[in-house]
């Protein structure tokens, strides 16, 4: 049996402003190859991680046009919601969305939390299940969304998708995430993860393989994602489990299509926001630091918003009445 996994395709119809080119045709493009790819390599069954859309009420227009592209996949599609295809990062809205719109019209089957679906080819027999992404699924006592408990009998190998915050390494400080040795005792043969779109070199423990090969789209202000080339894997089930990255030939060198100076200028906002922070935050010793000194910096630096010089002051204030009412 053969599969193909990708994930965080983001639907829309304008471009970030930091890509140089016109998104939606090259993001048109990209999904043009993946279906040369599924046809070439003979694929049984597509699965997708998640955040197919990059807002849950994109265009008609825009859903018509790729709509075009999934009728193209002549295999069955199976498809978990990300926290962008949905409202409120609630997977009860799905049927207020296009993505559970697309559900509807069979272009592809969305997978819902507790299903169990079963691939069956010559005699293998796959179980596939999903997780959703929700609020809250990156909090210590949620990883039994990451987890398999369940295997039925006769099923040769357990798959299971995931949206969320599955990472190799510890993250940014602040940022929920989970790790993949927390879940390391999962029963699923395979977990294939979206959400983070960096993605992470396959992992493999106790013969169990963990899997986000990153979004097919490049859509964030970093360094990273200028040098990161978008792909897709299939994955071979047989004797043994096979794993093979298909880098998109659509997908364009990061010089080509994202800003530079774009993404430099965020990344100087973003250290003068964090100075600036630093410089709040020791306001909060009122021995080492005279308040209205804070004060002064605040209405003298350069480079920030008048918003976020406003919301500064506003929580420098609240200090000081609390402060100033024993709290």
């Amino acid at each position: 049996m053969r599969l193909l996994f990708f994930t965080d395709s983001h639907i829309r119809g304008t471009s970030p402003k930091n890509r140089k080119d016109d998104f939606v045709h090259t993001l048109e493009k990209k999904l043009e190859e993946i279906v040369d790819i599924i046809e070439a390599n003979r694929v049984d069954y597509v699965l997708h991680g998640g955040d197919l859309f990059d807002r849950p009420d994109v265009s008609i227009a825009i859903v018509s046009r790729f709509s075009r592209v999934f009728k193209k996949i002549k295999v069955p599609m199976y498809v978990v919601s990300g926290n962008h295809d949905v409202y409120g990062h609630n997977p009860q809205t799905i049927g207020r969305t296009m993505i559970g719109l697309l559900s509807e019209l069979d272009i592809f089957n969305l997978i819902e939390r507790d299903e169990r679906i079963i691939l069956e080819k010559e005699g293998l027999r796959v179980q596939v299940t999903g997780q959703p992404y929700i609020y809250d699924i990156d909090e210590p006592v949620n990883r039994k969304y990451y987890m398999v408990e369940d295997v039925e009998e006769d099923i040769n190998y357990a798959i299971h998708i995931v949206h969320g915050m599955l990472l190799d390494r510890p993250f940014i400080k602040g940022v929920p995430y989970t790790l993949v040795e927390d879940i390391r005792d999962t029963k699923a043969d395979i977990t294939l993860a979206g959400h983070y779109h960096s993605g992470f070199d396959r992992i493999k423990i106790d013969g169990k393989y963990f899997i986000n090969p990153g979004s097919i789209v490049r859509i964030s202000n970093s360094l990273r994602e200028m040098d990161r080339r978008p792909k897709v894997i299939i994955i071979d089930l047989g004797e043994d489990i096979k794993i093979t990255d298909v880098y998109l030939k659509t997908a364009l060198d990061g010089d080509q299509v994202l800003d530079r100076e774009e993404i430099e200028r965020n990344i100087f906002k973003r250290e003068r926001i964090y100075e600036f922070k630093q410089t709040v935050d020791s306001a909060m010793n009122f021995e080492k630091m005279d308040i209205n000194d804070v004060l002064i910096e605040v209405s003298k630096s350069e480079g920030l918003s008048e918003e976020v010089k406003e919301e500064a002051l506003k929580r420098i204030a609240m200090i000081q009445m609390k402060e100033f009412n024993g709290g």
